[in-house]
């Protein structure tokens, strides 16, 4: 019997983490002596490495070491934020029922997240989901997206092959990971980046909430 793998991304798929990341993100610019992004600009960059995306965000002309030094001081504002209790990251609705319906159908779980591990476990504790995944791979484990090496990880974690695993997020560099390691993807419509956006690079379905998704992966594994 194949084994199914169902991999989520986490900020933005899982959990509603924006405000903590554009507060992040802006406090880092302001560190840095640069003008702040506008916070639609740092929802776009969300998945990708960090110091990728403050590259993106900074003004141009802006070097690789002062990019690694803006994802130095978002890092150091997020600690701060979450040692105060100022991080609150929401699950979106049906998260719980989802990873229920998922495990009853037999499928095997995983995230891959341009989160580190160690703010990726706090977030699980959180919310009572750090033993629901076979595995965990982050921006700590594998080159970001849109590389494939997190989701090469978690098939070879699970002992699953490309055909039975199924990538679930809510940006193109989430899709443009599964492309590059040859599994499907499917997009959701309450993250970051638009529906049509997430079918244009080449997501089989996007789903309005998680109550579509088992229906929607039984569909394609059928297909």
């Amino acid at each position: 019997m194949n084994i199914k793998l169902c991999v989520f991304d986490c900020d933005g798929t899982l959990v509603d983490s924006q405000d903590s990341i554009v507060r992040s993100m802006q406090a880092a610019f302001r560190a840095c002596g640069l003008s702040l992004p506008e916070p639609r600009d740092i929802r776009r960059v969300v998945g990708l490495p960090l110091a990728t995306a403050a590259l993106v965000l900074a003004p141009e002309g802006t070097d690789a070491a002062m990019a690694d030094r803006l994802a130095d001081a978002y890092r150091d504002t997020f600690s701060d934020l979450r040692r105060n209790g100022q991080v609150e990251d929401p699950l979106f609705p049906g998260v719980h029922d989802v990873v229920d319906g998922l495990d009853a159908a037999g499928w095997l779980l995983g995230i891959a997240t341009g989160k580190g591990r160690r703010g990726l476990d706090m977030t699980l504790d959180r919310h009572g989901l750090k033993d629901r995944f076979v595995t965990l791979q982050t921006a700590d484990s594998a080159p970001g997206k849109p590389a494939p090496g997190m989701l090469l990880n978690a098939m070879a974690d699970a002992g699953a092959d490309p055909g039975s695993t199924v990538m679930i997020g809510d940006t193109t560099f989430d899709v443009e990971m599964a492309n590059n390691a040859g599994v499907l993807a499917i997009g959701v419509a309450w993250g970051y980046h638009e529906a049509t956006e997430l079918t244009a690079a080449g997501a089989r379905r996007v789903i309005p909430g998680f109550d579509a998704l088992v229906p929607s992966l039984n569909e394609l594994m059928e297909a």
